[in-house]
Formats: C-alpha cells, structure tokens, sequence
C-alpha cells in the first residue's frame, strides 16, 4: 500500500467512528437504557435494516472464505448467497409477524415464552458459545490475513486493531450506532467489490469487461456449475440438488430466520410494514453478492494462479489494484469486517445481559444492564483475539469450516422453532430433544463419516439429522404432552398478509433466480 491507500483509509476509520457517535448520541439528556441499546429503542428505518442485514451477515468470512470458495470450487457456492435471498422473504412473510406481534427481542426469550426457561437456558449458552468461538473468531482470523497481505502488518497486530476498532465503534452506541451507519459501510462495500470485478475482468480481457468474463467461463467452465455432479471434487461441499432442495434450506432458516445477530435488525424495526420494506432490500442485495465475493476468487485463478491456499484469493486479487483505488477497496474490506464483528459483538451482549444476567439479577436497573453489555462486548472482544489462531489458523476454507461447524446445532434449531412458531403441541420436552439430540445426532454421522463408516457430505447430513430430530420431537410432543402449561406466544391477531410492494418484491426475487439456475444449471 502507498501513502494516498493509507489516507483513505484514515479517512473512513475517522469518518465512520464519528459518524457512529453522531448517530447514537443521547438526545435531551436520556440516559440509554436496554431498548435504546440493544434494539435502537424499536424505531430503525427500513433502509438501515436492509443495509444492517447485510453488513452484519458480509464480512470476512463470506469476502474471503467465500473468494477462496470460488477460487477452489467456482459459481456453486453462490448458492448459500442466491437461496437466502429467497429465505429472507420466507422470514419477513412468515416469522417476523410473529415475533413483532409479541414484542419479542431476543430469540432465547422466545423459547422462554414458548417453552420455558429450560429451553432458553440451553439455547442462550449454545449461541454465546457459537457466536464468541466461531463467529467471533473467524472474523478476526480472516480480517486479519487480509490486512496482513496487502497493507504488510503483523497479523496478530491487525487482529488486535480491527478487534479493538470494532469494540469502540459500537461501545457506546449499540445497535443504533452499528444499524444507522451500516448503509455507508454497505455502499462502500458494494462500491469496492465492483471496482475489484471490473478491474480484474477488464486485466483479463485485456481492457473488455465482457471479454474477460467470456475468457473464464470458456478457460473454466467447471467452475461455472451450479449444480455439482457427484464426479466432482467438491460435490462433499455442495451435493448436487441439495442445495435446492435440501439441507442448505436448514442452514438458511436457521441463519436468517432464528440467528440473534441477524433477526435482531429486524427486531428494532418500528413496525412489520418498515421490517419487511428492510427484509425486501436485503433480498435484493443478497442476488448481487456473489458477483462482489464469488467472482474475483474465480478471476484469481487466471491472474494470480497457484495459490497455496484459496483464502489467499481475494487479498492476493486486491494487490493488482492501483494506488488509491487500492486504499479504496481496501476500506470497503476493513468496513464489512468491522460492520459484521459489531454485530456480532453486540448480539453477544445482548444475548448474555437480556437473557441470562437479568434473569440471574432480577431488578436491575435499566442503565446497571447497558454496563453489563458493554463489560460483555469487551470480554467476548479479548476472547475472540485470544482464540482465532488456535481455531483457525490451520483451516484451509474457513467458509466451509464455518458451515460445517454450524451444521452440528442448526437442524435442531430449525425444529425447535419452526415448532414452537406453528405446532401448539411442541412442548418443553420435545425442544430439549431437538436441541440436544440434533447435536448428537450431527456428532455421531460426523464421526461415522470421519471413520469412513457411513459416508455423506455434511449438507446431507444436516438435512438427514433435521428430519430424523424432527420426528424425534414430534413423537415426544405426542406420547408425552405438556402437563403444565408454559406457552405464552399468542398467534392471536398475527397477519402474514403482505403488501402489495412486497409481493412484487418476492416475485421479481423468485423470476430472477429461476434465471441465474436455467442460465448456469
């Protein structure tokens, strides 16, 4: 990097630190209290939950992980991208009625109303533990090899500031600091991951955009499969139709539907209209993603090939760029890293202040709980840099090391909500089978898979354990019913009817994916 690259850089870590002050400033002298900073007091605008979703979702995880993706794999991986665009309409049309109507703000709290604390005992830790020694980590890990690469500083030093920046922007602000500056932080985003693709494509056709991408779809038509054959490679990673029609479906609604750190924009929103207004947005910009993480890994394999490893593709990719637009590109980068480790961060101290220290700690007042969070952000912030080499430093994708790790508790989840969401038998029983038994289930087939016993690509396998967990918790539901009643989710009043914007919104998503899997089938 030269001067001008560290300039810009300098500019957007200033700009948006004051910005996120500026936004989340007490007004009036109010003091925040839990609503203020966990939910940004229920008032976010539906263009800064569209923009929120996607900044807490985009991060290193999916602009490198999912680059290095593509260099090894190709097109395929666009589908978690693609089939959660479909997924987001599912969750605004179906799920967040529900939640809203019943003034839900954390999904352990949720469970509690449905199920009872039990339920969201198991679960909150679960997350917590997932959010800090998964999420957490990994984001760090891969922000920081690509600091690294292309600015040339110590990798454990980039850790530490992109941790640290992280912490401090939302430290004082919270959700309304984090949701209300994440349209600039997408933009810029989207902005940088455009430059990267027209760049690299126009250096490959030698100047002509279309030329270049017609050279890597003849140069590497494999990678132009979305849909693997079971000769492929890598069809372990993506097996053929599943992830039409199988357990990529689990993984999606799990993530979008019932994951804290992203449902919880939408939580904040004022209303069901402005929530899925937002949802819709997100959608849209979920079917642009791919070209912005996808494509310059596919790229890297004719202009930087032989890589040692494929996460070094998009940082490799950005070292072509020229000065300038490199500091450009770069901050676009170090903006979805720490957009998506903020909301992180805040979700884990939303989750542990809400739902298990003011149930320990009954009576505490409003501000004694803003403490706790900010206490909690910065001990999960020391935890994540403490953890990420050990857990990650070894991982050859760390995107599919994410999805594999995730794919033990998901199917579970699904169960546990999509019943309590529209099953009044599910009881307390039947949740605590789905949780604990998916996760056993999930073990026992990775284990068999690892001894060659029974062999199934980890996709299948979550789809296999969702059904089997599924019926287990049916059954329970049935041959023990609830003796004592603990449900107190009220489906009374709740509409799934949409707006008439909204439902043009979903068709446009629908007809546009029908194109892009007719096109590269």
């Amino acid at each position: 990097m030269h001067t001008i690259d560290f300039v810009i850089l300098a500019i957007y870590a200033v700009a948006i630190f004051g910005l996120a002050q500026w936004v989340s400033r007490d007004k009036g002298g109010k003091q925040k209290d839990s609503n203020d900073y966990f939910l940004a007091g229920k008032a976010l605008p539906w263009w800064a939950i569209g923009a929120s979703l996607i900044a807490a979702n985009i991060s290193a995880e999916q602009i490198i992980g999912m680059s290095g993706s593509g260099y090894a794999l190709g097109l395929a991986i666009a589908s978690y991208e693609w089939m959660a665009a479909l997924t987001l309409l599912i969750v605004g049309k179906f799920f967040l009625p529900i939640f809203l109507k019943n003034n839900i703000s954390t999904m352990p709290q949720f469970l509690e109303q449905r199920y009872g604390p039990s339920v969201r005992n198991v679960m909150a830790v679960f997350w917590l533990i997932l959010y800090v020694f998964v999420n957490l980590t990994s984001i760090l890990w891969l922000g920081s090899i690509a600091i690294h690469t292309v600015a040339g500083i110590d990798q454990m030093t980039a850790l530490v500031i992109i941790g640290v920046f992280a912490l401090a922007y939302q430290l004082w602000g919270g959700l309304k600091a984090v949701a209300l500056t994440d349209i600039v932080q997408v933009a810029l985003l989207i902005t940088g991951g455009l430059i990267i693709v027209f760049l690299s494509l126009s250096k490959i056709g030698h100047g002509d955009l279309v030329a270049g991408f017609h050279q890597l779809t003849t140069q590497f038509p494999e990678k132009f499969d979305m849909i693997l054959s079971r000769e492929n490679p890598h069809y372990k990673d993506l097996p053929g139709l599943s992830v039409l029609f199988g357990g990529l479906w689990v993984m999606n609604v799990s993530y979008w539907g019932f994951n804290q750190y992203i449902i919880q924009r939408a939580l904040g929103a004022k209303d069901i209209a402005e929530a899925q207004k937002g949802i819709a947005l997100a959608a849209y910009l979920k079917l642009l993603m791919p070209v912005i993480v996808v494509l310059p890994g596919i790229a890297a394999l004719v202009l930087v090939p032989g890589l040692a490893k494929p996460d070094q593709a998009y940082p490799e990719m950005m070292k072509l760029l020229p000065p300038g637009i490199l500091g450009l590109v770069f901050a676009a980068l170090v903006a979805a890293i720490v957009a998506s480790l903020a909301a992180k961060i805040n979700s884990i101290a939303t989750i542990f202040t809400l739902d298990i220290y003011a149930k320990v700690k009954t009576g505490s007042s409003e501000q004694h709980l803003v403490s706790v969070g900010r206490i909690t952000a910065v001990v999960a912030v020391i935890i994540g840099i403490v953890m990420a080499k050990p857990l990650l430093g070894k991982a050859e994708q760390a995107f599919q090391f994410i999805q594999d790790f995730t794919g033990f508790f998901t199917p579970g989840i699904v169960v546990i909500f999509m019943l309590g969401l529209f099953w009044k038998r599910a009881t307390t029983a039947s949740a605590l089978v789905a949780a604990i038994g998916g996760a056993a289930l999930s073990g026992a087939f990775f284990v068999a898979d690892k001894l060659g016993v029974f062999v199934i690509p980890f996709m299948n396998r979550v789809g296999l354990v969702f059904l089997l967990t599924l019926a287990a918790a049916v059954l329970v539901a049935l041959v023990a019913p609830q003796k004592k009643a603990v449900n107190v989710v009220s489906l009374e009043g709740v509409s799934y009817k949409t707006t008439k914007g909204f439902n043009l919104a979903g068709l446009g998503v629908i007809l546009i994916l029908i194109a892009l899997y007719a096109v590269w089938w």
